[in-house]
């Protein structure tokens, strides 16, 4: 900004915004722990915590916080269909709406609701006032709308994104000027709001045409001149567009009337001194205890209420959190060290980070470690800092040593955020840290697996905290600096600040996870995960380098034929990985049918485009396997030789378990988990996976996991009589839908009834069957019909399972896990089918996945307990990989499916079929 840093500034909250994000950002807390039937609070709570993190970001005696009043406004009259299809508040949230603006005034804020006119226009009428006046002005809050009110002096921040939309903000997420964003959201229009852009006009094309023309005006003018399928939107939509621009457009003229008395003057707008006794009382009645106890006569005083109290939902639970500053001590002598040292031996749990010199866990070095042991108790040990102001540090080795005693202790309890990486930066110091009892990423994974959970998310989620940033202390881009760099005050600060919330969150966490016995279990499974994985990961797994060259070099050749193949069918060279250039053939030169188009309103050309026209064209068929074939070669082929890790001489997967809302772990860096199967070329990448002399590779895979998960949750009788009988299922299935034997059967009836089986677990439509099995749509939905009819229990779970997602907004899995559906009851038609289809899948692909975990878990445990060499190398869906000696071949084949088998008791057997070979490809 280019206005002065000493301009007074104005905040202005959107609380109409903060209320929902509130609502939705907390968990369901009540007035009184336990009572399902007492007031809910989670908003309430939310509310404060995200009032209380802005004001500590942006401390002012300005401030107001503006929600929406009840009643029409003039938007209303303009347009009657305005906001027409807004779903209804959850009575949950508008139990709280009262509570909610009694809050906010007795915190001192002034709390604005203007009968007539939106929250918006009032925060555009007080800002532009603002500004002209020479004040700075913050506006928080997710809405773009507002985005149109940002010039030199006003900007809007998004405390929990931590997005920035000034001027330079503004042009970087939107492509445009903030003077227009308004005839910017004329075309694309705003469907929250129900107001219609133009058609099949989105931000890209809005962008671009505004950056052509300047203005919506200038747009309007050249509309004849404007190309394609948008142009005659455009043209369509011009008699609706001034109605759009007025009903989009943010009102900075309005009269307030008594409600901001002596406007343009802000002094209204002024803090207002608190009422403690009132603000206690407010917290008692809502169940907030530690809030309350904190203002009792005798407490600290402030009228801040102390951080990382979580309300009713942990009650009693939980120590009074202190709101004293963080201290944070540096250890850079010896006496300080083993001071700290007895104060980790006396600790009941030990907050314990890592500052890294790579994201890299296999090759990271250690810069610092920090510790909290209590709330507002930290300490930071530098370790490798350097440049002219790097301090005095004691040696590494010698820290190690003095520490290893404690880190390598199984009975000191130990905390962390995302622990396997920690695990990973200390074990390549030699340190084999145990003990590490708690994880606050999987905490957050396992009670909120649909929002984020770093850390600095969790802080201001549950504690209403924002510490410094990664990039607060090395900077951005180009210009960040190494950690190791970092001015030392700086660097302590950001890392204790770390460990501390670290400690803090898990104790908001854990309590709910305790009072959740079956979420306390899934937990549990996730830290006895994380140890499984560290020593996966850590080990890695042997490539054979040179077969993956002579695979590379033998799909060059292909590729080449391919291409050679295309352009002799097409007349004329073109590159066959431009879809531009892929179009111009297809539609231009060759006149083949289009498919569908892009939003630009071009002819796509993309794969499920390249599968429909492949039917009866050749050329699409050669394009598509080139795809298939150049990623193959890009992904595998080339690539993994170079990841190989020279110290090790093995690849290094790292697996993320709090990413996929199902539970199933996710592979990357590289990727072993994608690895095409369905054809030659991809299987023959598997064999590049191999063991090493006089050791064999051995897969375990559970069976038809998935279709047993679903007759075990439908307790379809035909589905368990299927499976109770070691049939076949799929010619089972097969004989049900088509009205014959089992054992007539045909191979196409089979391959027609395996498709049916593992399409409707995901969802799968009569058009979409119609697609897989090359059939006419109606011959589809009859085999769907036919199915249902036979495998009514099937049906039945699907009904039920959408009712209890509608009802409760999650599903689970049959061990527990908690799988959210956001959309579930969206007004949007194809968001609340898609989740519909999530609820009747989300339940077998997670309790899948706690299987397959489960068995992870068991089987280590058994290796280590026989004291076999085996090691568990990979785990892909629904299979593990391990790396075995040849004389423990059949301890394998025997103890492992045995063992994996075991781990549950369903309504059907779980069966694990074991293969064995030289390389990944020969165990199948």
């Amino acid at each position: 900004m280019t206005h002065a840093d000493n301009a007074p500034l104005l905040v202005l909250v959107d609380g109409s915004s903060y209320l929902y994000r509130a609502f939705h950002a907390m968990p369901d807390l009540r007035a009184a722990p336990g009572d399902p039937n007492s007031a809910p609070t989670g908003a309430i709570r939310g509310m404060l915590n995200m009032l209380q993190a802005l004001h500590k970001s942006y401390p002012t005696e300005h401030l107001a916080v503006v929600f929406d009043a009840p009643g029409p406004t003039f938007r209303e009259q303009l347009y009657p269909e305005y906001k027409a299809h807004r779903a209804p508040m959850p009575d949950a949230l508008r139990a709280q709406i009262e509570p909610i603006l009694e809050l906010v005034a007795l915190q001192g804020w002034p709390v604005l609701r203007v009968p007539g006119i939106e929250a918006d226009d009032v925060i555009g009428t007080l800002a532009r006032t603002a500004a002209e006046q020479g004040w700075r002005v913050i506006i928080s809050s997710g809405d773009k709308d507002l985005a149109q009110l940002v010039d030199e002096r006003i900007t809007i921040v998004d405390t929990m994104s931590g997005k920035v939309r000034d001027v330079a903000g503004v042009q970087a997420e939107f492509g445009v000027h903030p003077q227009q964003m308004l005839d910017y959201q004329t075309l694309v229009g705003d469907a929250v709001d129900n107001v219609p852009g133009v058609d099949k006009v989105g931000p890209k094309t809005a962008a671009k045409w505004l950056q052509a023309y300047g203005s919506l005006q200038g747009i309007v003018q050249h509309a004849d001149a404007i190309p394609g399928a948008a142009g005659a939107n455009l043209r369509r939509a011009l008699p609706w567009l001034p109605t759009a621009r007025e009903l989009l457009r943010i009102r900075t003229d309005c009269d307030l009337g008594d409600h901001v008395p002596g406007l343009p003057s802000l002094e209204a707008l002024r803090r207002r001194p608190v009422d403690l006794e009132a603000l206690r009382a407010f917290y008692e009645r809502y169940g907030f205890r530690s809030l309350a106890r904190a203002l009792q006569p005798g407490a600290a005083s402030g009228d801040v209420p102390p951080r990382g109290d979580t309300g009713a939902a942990q009650g009693e639970l939980l120590p009074a959190p202190s709101d004293a500053p963080l201290r944070c001590t540096t250890i850079t002598d010896r006496a300080t060290l083993q001071a700290w040292l007895q104060r980790l031996r006396a600790a009941a749990l030990v907050a314990l980070d890592t500052e890294t010199t790579s994201l890299d866990e296999q090759r990271a070095r250690l810069v610092g470690i920090s510790l909290a042991v209590a709330p507002g108790e930290a300490a930071y040990i530098p370790l490798a800092h350097e440049g002219p102001e790097a301090p005095v540090q004691l040696p590494l080795e010698e820290v190690l040593a003095t520490l290893r005693p404690w880190l390598e202790d199984a009975a000191a309890p130990k905390l962390g955020q995302h622990v396997k990486y920690d695990l990973h930066v200390l074990a390549n110091h030699g340190v084999q840290v145990r003990g590490y009892v708690h994880d606050t990423l999987l905490q957050s994974y396992v009670l909120e697996v649909h929002k984020p959970h770093n850390l600095d998310s969790l802080a201001e989620r549950h504690l209403g905290r924002k510490g410094l940033s990664y990039e607060d202390v090395c900077g951005k881009g180009a210009h960040q600096i190494p950690f190791a760099q970092v001015p030392l005050a700086r660097a302590a600060q950001y890392a204790c600040e770390d460990a501390e919330m670290c400690l803090a969150v898990h104790q908001v966490l854990w309590p709910r996870l305790q009072a959740q016995p079956a979420l306390q279990r899934i937990y549990e499974l996730e830290i006895d995960v994380t140890h499984v994985l560290q020593r996966m990961e850590r080990h890695g797994v042997l490539i054979d380098a040179d077969e993956l060259r002579r695979q590379s070099q033998a799909l060059g050749e292909r590729i080449a034929q391919l291409e050679a193949e295309a352009h002799r069918l097409a007349g004329q060279p073109f590159n066959l990985g431009s879809p531009k250039q892929i179009g111009d053939i297809f539609f231009g030169k060759l006149g083949l049918p289009v498919v569908k188009k892009t939003a630009t309103g071009a002819p796509s050309t993309d794969e499920e485009v390249l599968e429909k026209l492949a039917e009866d064209y050749p050329l699409p068929a050669i394009v598509l396997q080139h795809r298939s074939l150049s990623k193959l070669k890009s992904t595998y082929t080339d690539k993994l030789p170079s990841m190989v890790n020279p110290a090790t001489g093995r690849v290094h997967t790292h697996y993320a378990q709090a990413v996929a809302v199902t539970g199933r772990l996710a592979s990357n860096d590289p990727n072993l988990q994608n690895i095409p199967i369905r054809t030659p070329e991809g299987r023959r990448i598997r064999a590049a996976f191999v063991a090493p002399p006089g050791w064999w590779i051995a897969s375990a895979d559970y069976s038809q996991i998935e279709l047993r998960i679903m007759a075990h949750l439908s307790e379809d009788e035909a589905l368990l009589r299927a499976f109770a009988q070691g049939l076949d299922v799929h010619r089972a299935t097969a004989a049900e839908v088509f009205g014959v034997a089992p054992e007539l059967v045909t191979p196409e009836q089979r391959r027609y009834a395996k498709t049916i089986n593992f399409g409707l677990i995901y969802g799968m439509s009569a058009y979409g069957l119609a697609k897989a099995l090359g059939i006419d749509p109606t011959a589809a939905k009859n085999y769907i019909e036919r199915y249902f009819e036979r495998f009514a229990g099937v049906r039945a779970y699907m009904e039920r399972t959408r009712q209890q997602a509608k009802a409760q907004g999650y599903v689970e899995t049959v061990f527990g896990r908690r799988l959210y559906l956001p959309e579930i009851n969206s007004p949007n038609g194809p968001r609340r089918s898609a989740a519909e289809r999530a609820a009747i899948n989300a339940p077998m692909q997670g309790t899948a996945a706690d299987l397959i975990k489960m068995s992870m878990v068991v089987v280590q445990r058994a290796l280590d307990a026989a004291g076999v060499r085996t090691r568990m190398i990979l785990q892909v869906h629904d299979e593990l990989v391990f790396e075995c000696p040849v004389d423990e071949v059949d301890w394998v084949r025997t103890e492992v499916p045995r063992l994996m088998a075991a781990v549950a008791t369903l309504r059907v057997p779980l069966v694990v079929e074991v293969g064995v070979g030289p390389n990944w490809e020969q165990a199948h």
